[in-house]
C-alpha cells in the first residue's frame, strides 16, 4: 500500500519503519522535520505537510501526542490531511485522545466517504519497535478490515472493539489499569527493600504467581536501579489520565486510584520528571519512605 504515517515520536517514527520493512510505500510527516531523516535514510518519502502526505496514498496513519494535535493535523483548512486525502481513503488513528473528539474528527472523514479507525496502541517503545503492539479499535467492521493489513504490521493483538470511539475508551481502560499497576509496583518493591528483603528475588518470586505482569517484567528494573529510561513518557500517561477522569465524570463513575496516580504525576512533571518513564512512579514512594537515591540495595 501506499502509507502516509504522520507523527514521527517514540512509537510513530518504529511504526513507519515496520511498514518500510514490509513492503509498503511509506510517506513521512513531523512537526519537527528533522525527525524524517532517519526514515529517509531507510526508504520514505517526506512531505512538507499533512495534507501534502496525504495526497497520492490510500491510508493515513497518525500517531501524535494529544487531541488538539490530531485536530491539526487531520482537520487544519489549510495543512490537513483531509484536504489531500481522495474519497474512499482511510484514516488510521494511533494517537491516544478522547473519544468524544474522535467522533467528531471522524465524522468530518465520512462527509467526504473517507473511513476512520481509531487505533490506540499499548506495548511500549519495545512493542513499537518489535511490532508486537496491542491496538485496540473503533470503526466500522469493513473499515477495520480495511485496516488490518496495516495494522498486521504493528501488532501482534488487534481488537475490533466496536463502533467509532470505542478504540478510545478501550485506551481509557488500559490507562487507568497500568496507571494502579506501576503504582503497586512501587510501593511493593520499596517495601520489600525497606523491610529486608532483596526486592531483585521478590520480583522473581511474585512473578510466577498471580501478580506476575509485563510491568513487573519490564519495568521493575527500572524501579531497582532508580532510573527511568523510555518507555512511555510520564506527562503522557497524565494526559491520558485526564481523558481517563474526564470520561469517568461524564458517566459518573468513581475512579479514585486513577485521581491519586495524577495527582502524583503532576508532583513529578513539577519536580521536572515529565519525559521520564512513567515507572518513575517509585520516585514518590521511595521518597515517602526514605529510601537514598540510587539502587535498591538487596
Amino acid at each position: 500500500m501506499n502509507i502516509a504515517v504522520i507523527g514521527m515520536g517514540t512509537m510513530g517514527a518504529p511504526m513507519a519503519t515496520n511498514l518500510l520493512k514490509a513492503g509498503h510505500s511509506v510517506v513521512v510527516h513531523n512537526r519537527t522535520r528533522e525527525r524524517e531523516e532517519p526514515l529517509v535514510a531507510q526508504g520514505a518519502t517526506r512531505a512538507e505537510s499533512p495534507a501534502a502526505a496525504a495526497r497520492d496514498v490510500e491510508v493515513v496513519l497518525t500517531c501524535v501526542s494529544d487531541t488538539p494535535d490530531v485536530e491539526r493535523v487531520l482537520l487544519d483548512p489549510e495543512i490537513g490531511a483531509i484536504n489531500g486525502l481522495r474519497d474512499g481513503g482511510l484514516v488510521i488513528d494511533c494517537s491516544s485522545i478522547a473519544p468524544a473528539a474522535t467522533r467528531t474528527i471522524a465524522a468530518h472523514f465520512a462527509e467526504k466517504d473517507i473511513g476512520y479507525v481509531d487505533a490506540p496502541v499499548s506495548g511500549g517503545s519495545e512493542g513499537a519497535i518489535k511490532g508486537t503492539l496491542a491496538i485496540m479499535c473503533g470503526g466500522s467492521q469493513a473499515d477495520f478490515e480495511r485496516a488490518k493489513p496495516v495494522l498486521e504490521v504493528l501488532g501482534s493483538k488487534l481488537t475490533h472493539i466496536g463502533d467509532v470511539g470505542c478504540g478510545q475508551i478501550a485506551k481509557v481502560a488500559n490507562q487507568v489499569v497500568i496507571a494502579g499497576t506501576f503504582l503497586a509496583l512501587g510501593e511493593a518493591l520499596t517495601l520489600a527493600n525497606k523491610a529486608g528483603a532483596n526486592p531483585e528475588k521478590v520480583v522473581e518470586a511474585i512473578g510466577g504467581g498471580v501478580a506476575g505482569s509485563w510491568i513487573l517484567q519490564n519495568r521493575s528494573s527500572n524501579m531497582l536501579n532508580d532510573t527511568y529510561p523510555l518507555g512511555f513518557r510520564t506527562r503522557l500517561h497524565r494526559k491520558d489520565l485526564g481523558i481517563a477522569l474526564d470520561t469517568a465524570r461524564t458517566f459518573e463513575v468513581p475512579v479514585p486510584l486513577a485521581s491519586l496516580v495524577a495527582t502524583i504525576e503532576d508532583g513529578l512533571i513539577a519536580q521536572g520528571f515529565g519525559d521520564e518513564d512513567m515507572s518513575n512512579l517509585a520516585r514518590f514512594v521511595r521518597k515517602g519512605a526514605s529510601v537514598p537515591d540510587g539502587p535498591m540495595k538487596g
